[in-house]
């Protein structure tokens, strides 16, 4: 008969042997650390000049008005104060309580034990009120240039998010009582999954958010039926197998942002767009875009125009007989869709019947979210980098828009993965979030420089291929989809520079949710609706308060939209001709380069 005494001892014993495998495992980690190339400091944060503008507006304020800042000093010494004396007057009471709790509704701090527990309770309402005073203070801030602010109100808010006890083991309850439930066995998980991450990356920490073994392109995702049927140094271009007996005489070509991989719109057959779309009776073709290296350091926005979309444009239409096509952007693609509209205009070339814009941003005069790291000191960073390397690496821009919402794509997942042990889930759509591309090192900086710092596009006129590109000379009929909550491409963003195109033919639709999940809305869900008013000459919020509101996905509008431009109904062709041959099936070998598999 086994006693309590022996399952303690045995328990003990489990745990020491668990804890004595952290030593080969921290071998490891030291040596994946140790391998990590050297890193551009200014691609981590501001630089000093920041923080020098944000004391001395702060000493400044404390001259001119001290009362205030002493205000506000004292009232947070006030509220750590009272705070230390209630959670001591529970104790005193001799009961293992916490004391009276108004922060109740933040999701980091699900657990029971943080609102009962007097340590655990202690240490989060502690951590909430210096939050707060950190942010009383940055919006007190009244001398700083409001750019400057901006920036310094995100990147203390990347301190503060970091600081949360729920990053850290010894005041994590989720984590503790794991360690204790698996006699260390999580411990001893989450520093493999480090360790993983670590050695997958060459040094740099990059959690993973998906179970990449779980998938499988061509197999469980990406795998409506189509045949790759032209490929250049830039592009693969998919032709996907129609599945009604007539299309549509005039094609669609969809071209995909290069930043991630083409098949977000293709995850799996219940919200495939593109399998919809061939269900509809289109003849569809997609872009895959090459997936660069350091021998693409050279290329330029020009390349993907002419490499990319004329060149699709003109395959596209030798392969149906057609003389215009129909076009879709999906955001950066978007924007570049837009620059090729004007060149065409340019040339007096109508190739393109209509155009439709996912999440596209053409005015960059609000950088939004994106304000942080759009000023000279990150841009000089990223053109040192490319000027090193040849091209900007994928996990810099992957970095980049986690950290917009680094509780949920950064903290959250290290959390579960580092100190709880967990595998991440089979997520597609986080598998695919994992799977970026990187971007030639011209590119990177003709889009940083000319179109979002400068706004040239918008604003006097973008330089490029031999002619000055406007948004007014956009005139092609066009349909733009913007996003309600997208932190990527904010929808006031796409509005307005819809509102500076020359086209006499706008529709503009905002959907529900956000840069991902408002464009992937298949209409089987009926889960997010959209917006839609034809005034395209108000404001952005009055016409978002006069704008109709419609339930369910956009799509079937959408649809209804392009079927008006599309022409009569044809026998629908097989992909391929004797002058295009199969290269393969879909999705093609661009979208496997350097894809972890």
């Amino acid at each position: 008969m086994t006693t309590n005494d022996d399952v303690a001892g045995q328990n003990s014993l489990q745990m020491t042997a668990n804890l004595e495998k952290i030593e080969a495992l921290s071998e490891r980690l030291v040596k994946a650390v140790s391998g990590k190339a050297k890193s551009n400091p200014a691609l981590s944060g501001p630089n000093q000049e920041l923080f020098s503008n944000a004391m001395t507006s702060y000493m400044q304020e404390m001259i001119e008005n001290p009362a205030k800042v002493f205000e506000h000093q004292a009232a947070y010494w006030g509220k750590s104060i009272k705070h230390y004396v209630e959670a001591q007057q529970v104790l005193a009471k001799g009961k293992l309580e916490a004391p009276t709790d108004t922060y109740q509704n933040d999701r980091r701090f699900s657990n029971p034990l943080w609102n009962t527990h007097p340590y655990f309770n202690f240490v989060k309402q502690q951590y909430l009120i210096n939050s707060d005073a950190v942010k009383q203070t940055l919006e007190d801030a009244v001398d700083l240039d409001p750019k400057e602010k901006q920036r310094l109100t995100y990147f203390s808010q990347q301190i503060i998010d970091m600081m949360a006890p729920t990053n850290f083991l010894g005041t994590n309850p989720d984590a503790l009582e794991k360690a204790v439930a698996t006699e260390g066995q999580s411990l001893l998980d989450g520093l493999e999954n480090l360790v993983g991450d670590l050695e997958a990356n060459e040094g740099e920490l990059v959690v993973k958010l998906a179970d990449e073994k779980a998938f499988e392109l061509g197999q469980n995702i990406a795998t409506t039926p189509g045949k790759v049927i032209y490929r250049n140094k830039m592009i693969e271009l998919i032709q996907y197998t129609p599945v009604t007996e007539t299309v549509h005489e005039t094609p669609i070509i969809m071209f995909p942002p290069w930043i991630n991989k083409f098949y977000i719109l293709d995850l799996k057959k219940q919200n495939s767009l593109i399998k919809w779309i061939t269900e509809q009776g289109y003849c569809l073709f997609v872009v895959s875009w090459i997936n660069p290296d350091d021998s693409y350091a050279d290329v330029g926005l020009e390349d993907y125009i002419d490499d990319g979309f004329l060149t699709a444009i003109q395959e596209v239409k030798a392969i149906t007989g057609q003389k215009q096509v129909n076009c879709i952007g999906y955001c950066i693609a978007g924007t570049t869709l837009c620059l090729t509209l004007s060149l065409l205009k340019k040339r007096g070339d109508k190739s393109i019947k209509s155009a439709t814009f996912f999440t596209a941003l053409t005015d960059f005069s609000d950088q939004g979210e994106f304000t942080p790291f759009l000023q000279n000191d990150f841009i000089d960073g990223i053109e040192e980098e490319v000027n090193d390397k040849g091209l900007l690496p994928s996990y810099i821009m992957g970095r980049t828009f986690s950290f917009l919402r680094s509780n949920d794509l950064v903290y959250t997942p290290a959390i579960k993965s580092y100190m709880m042990g967990e595998a991440p889930p089979a997520f597609d759509l986080l598998y695919w979030n994992g799977d970026g591309a990187n971007l030639p090192g011209k590119m990177a900086v003709q889009y940083l420089r000319g179109l979002c710092q400068s706004n040239d596009f918008a604003e006097g006129g973008f330089e490029l291929m031999g002619e000055t590109l406007s948004l007014k000379d956009v005139d092609t009929p066009l349909c733009s989809i913007a996003c309600e909550t997208d932190h990527i491409a904010a929808w006031k963003d796409c509005y307005r520079g819809v509102q500076q195109m020359g086209s006499k033919s706008k529709t503009f639709i905002v959907s529900q949710s956000g840069h991902i999940a408002g464009i992937v809305n298949p209409p089987s869900k009926d889960k997010y609706g959209h917006f839609t008013n034809t005034d395209m000459s108000l404001a952005p919020s009055a016409w978002f308060e006069g704008a109709e509101f419609t339930k369910g996905s956009w799509w079937p509008r959408w649809e209804s939209w392009i079927k008006a431009r599309s022409g009569k109904k044809i026998a629908a062709l097989q992909p391929g001709d004797s002058e295009h041959p199969v290269l393969g099936d879909a999705p093609g070998t661009y979208v496997m380069l350097n894809a972890r598999r």
